[in-house]
């Protein structure tokens, strides 16, 4: 199937009981058993539940695995995946990560005898000289959070194979319309599915997919014994959601690209980081890995004078100055004080993350109306 029809039909079927096309929500937490271990098979919701069951399959089918697990939060599903790991082992990730990620790592794991190394990942030598014995995992994010930074998977797919890591992506920013991590090589693929993939909003949810089984049956061991798993009126959701995948996504493109291209000319404006244009780091890599660039763009004012950017931030009427991203409404942020606050200001700057940067995410809404509305607060 070509992914606009994948998008709508994959993993899911009607509901065998009465054929409802859209699968219903099974707000129950248990389930009656014929006799002890003969069931239909669910016994407890924290286990399985039929809304998740077809959520998790159409995940997977989405992006060309074999097993999806849904999780109550990104951040849960991120949980899950370290928690593969033992004291000593070691993660190779990129220094722009998205600072939830960073917190759990540096403030939860770490304690637990975990190491972490961040490093520039454009460039495949700076990472493989920080691999040593106890190295188990290399997390990349592409496009990075906010500096969308473009991380070449195929290479890192080759080089965890080569030394015998598990390489993770997370492809929250690009979701399965733009890119497929399974196929270039990464062995799990995870998502904040509150983002895209939900698509409006109105969820918090986060997602595991993964092509073999010995992995899925950790993963969804850890998943069940820990407990941080979704609701079935939020599976529900986000199953609501994939429908309109493909286009949303083919319209945040487009977006993107207009808002993009208007803040690169304009004269108070710095820098823009888009990766579809030429210029920007790693493009070359984005074209081959990517079907489109994406609707998040970020950029910085001339004078690098944060009461300018702030102002700016206030003034913005189409764009919500709000956390999160991907939805059907166009948001901005500033990283510095919000999503990325986590991370110490020296390590943010080192990485180019200023405290005048600005993230937008550029929703569906009409073009002309969203570049009006930074025209009006830019000045």
């Amino acid at each position: 199937m070509n992914f606009g029809t994948k998008a709508i039909h994959a993993g899911v079927e009607p509901d065998p009981s009465t054929g409802a096309i859209m699968t219903p929500i099974y707000q129950t937490s248990t389930y009656v058993q014929r006799s002890p271990g003969d069931h239909k098979g669910y016994e407890y919701s924290r286990t399985h539940n039929p809304t998740r069951t077809q959520l998790q399959n159409a995940l997977a089918a989405l992006e060309n695995g074999t097993h999806g697990l849904a999780f109550a939060s990104g951040m849960a599903a991120v949980d899950a995946i370290i928690k593969m790991l033992k004291p000593g082992d070691e993660v190779i990730s990129t220094n722009d990560l998205y600072g939830g990620s960073y917190r759990i790592f540096t403030k939860i794991f770490q304690n637990y005898g975990l190491r972490f190394h961040f490093t520039n990942m454009q460039d495949v030598r700076n990472v493989e000289k920080l691999i040593n014995e106890n190295t188990k995992m290399i997390w990349v994010e592409t496009p990075t959070n906010p500096l969308l930074n473009i991380i070449d998977i195929e290479a890192y797919g080759e080089l965890c194979k080569e030394h015998n890591l598990l390489l993770v992506a997370d492809n929250t920013f690009a979701t399965p319309y733009l890119q497929t991590p399974l196929d270039l090589g990464a062995d799990i693929v995870m998502h904040s599915l509150t983002k895209y993939m939900g698509g409006h909003s109105d969820v918090v949810m986060g997602a595991i997919v993964v092509k073999d089984d010995a992995l899925r049956d950790r993963l969804a061991f850890i998943q069940n014994a820990c407990g941080a798993i979704p609701g079935p009126q939020d599976c529900f959701l986000v199953l609501r959601g994939l429908k309109t995948l493909h286009l949303r996504m083919e319209r945040h493109c487009q977006n993107g690209r207009k808002v993009a291209e208007y803040l690169k000319g304009h004269a108070k404006v710095s820098k823009v980081y888009w990766p579809g244009f030429a210029e920007h780091p790693n493009h070359e890599v984005a074209q081959k890995q990517m079907r489109d660039f994406g609707g998040m763009v970020s950029f910085e004012l001339k004078g690098d004078n944060v009461d300018d950017a702030m102002r700016l931030l206030e003034n913005l009427k189409l764009f919500a100055l709000a956390e999160s991203l991907g939805g059907v409404e166009s948001l901005c942020g500033h990283p510095a004080t919000m999503t990325h606050a986590s991370i110490p200001r020296e390590d943010r700057m080192l990485t180019g993350l200023s405290d005048t940067l600005i993230r937008l995410s550029v929703g569906v809404e009409d073009a002309e109306d969203l570049i009006a509305d930074l025209e009006s607060a830019i000045g």
